[in-house]
């Protein structure tokens, strides 16, 4: 391993950037927290095995022992899996965490900003975090907006969380600039859901138009904010519709019956998907990352060879 800054990258990371080789950043959160024992070691090693099947090198990012990793080792990536003591990292926790030598995996947030400080421009992820659902009472917004209105770099996402206020997020991402494309598609993915109903102002409809506009990004030069490219899950491996809105307005209903609140209410509204669907939001998700790992290699692939 070899230090550059503040940013431990993996061997394989390092001279991937150094010779200009495409790098895909991969969070670590959907590891350590996102899914049952075993199978998220699993779903570990095939997340890495995507991105090197479509010509890319996997960077996935945790900080360990108060070291910030980009790229992780077998035996790195089986403690993140494993380490029921691992936290969850925000971007603001950084600091904290690299000076008390704390270990944790790192979420949407910290992921942009590690993998955009070690040179990693293209991050696949499932879906973003945004604004909260009665944001006008609680003042509820997730740290990914505004860290993507500061951070050069290009997520592949499925949209943001169903369980959010959609519309309001779209409009505090156009308040702070950033830019946000559908994939084929002129409607913003609904995360489990193909579509959330929501259209959007632009549509890409290849790697190579994506990393055009990346380029153009850097010709203008101006705020270092991000690019969302939004790749719906395939209609025929979404959630279905119907059951997603009947649950997620009973989970809805549980949280402000048990007094839920803040940071706990996104992993509580998640779990009871999980739970009152069987599962099927999970598969829904996991379907959803796949084929965001997938276009992002694509698109780190076209960025480097263009």
């Amino acid at each position: 391993m070899s230090a550059i800054h503040d940013v431990r990258l993996s061997t394989e990371v390092r001279d991937a950037l150094e010779r200009g080789l495409p790098v895909v950043a991969l969070e670590s959160t959907i590891i350590a927290h996102g899914l049952p024992r075993p199978r998220n070691l699993e779903v570990a090693g095939e997340l890495e095995r995507l991105v090197r099947d479509g010509g890319a090198v996997p960077a996935t990012i945790a900080v360990l022992d108060g070291v910030a990793h980009v790229g992780l080792d077998e035996k790195a990536l089986d403690r993140v899996a494993f380490d029921e003591d691992l936290r969850k990292f925000g971007n603001r926790d950084l600091a904290v965490a690299l000076g008390t030598g704390a270990s944790g995996a790192t979420t949407v947030s910290a992921t942009a900003s590690l993998a955009a400080r070690a040179g990693i421009r293209v991050f696949a992820t499932g879906g973003l975090g945004g604004v909260h659902r009665g944001w006008r009472f609680s003042q509820d917004e997730s740290a990914d907006l505004n860290v993507l209105s500061r951070t050069r770099i290009t997520v592949v996402c499925a949209g943001v969380k169903s369980i959010l206020d959609v519309p309001a997020t779209l409009q505090r991402l156009e308040t702070l600039n950033v830019g946000v494309a559908g994939y084929r598609t002129a409607v913003f993915p609904g995360f489990y859901l193909h579509s959330s109903g929501e259209p959007v102002d632009w549509t890409l409809d290849s790697p190579g138009q994506v990393a055009a506009v990346m380029r153009a990004q850097d010709v203008l030069g101006g705020p270092e904010t991000a690019l969302i490219v939004a790749n719906p899950v395939p209609e025929n491996e979404q959630l279905d519709p119907a059951l997603h809105d009947r649950v997620l307005a009973g989970a809805l209903e549980a949280a402000e019956r048990e007094g839920v609140t803040g940071q706990a209410i996104t992993p509580f509204l998640l779990d009871q998907l999980m739970r009152q669907t069987g599962g099927a939001s999970l598969e829904a998700n996991l379907a959803a990352v796949r084929g965001n790992v997938r276009l992002a290699a694509e698109i780190a692939v076209s960025w480097t060879t263009g």
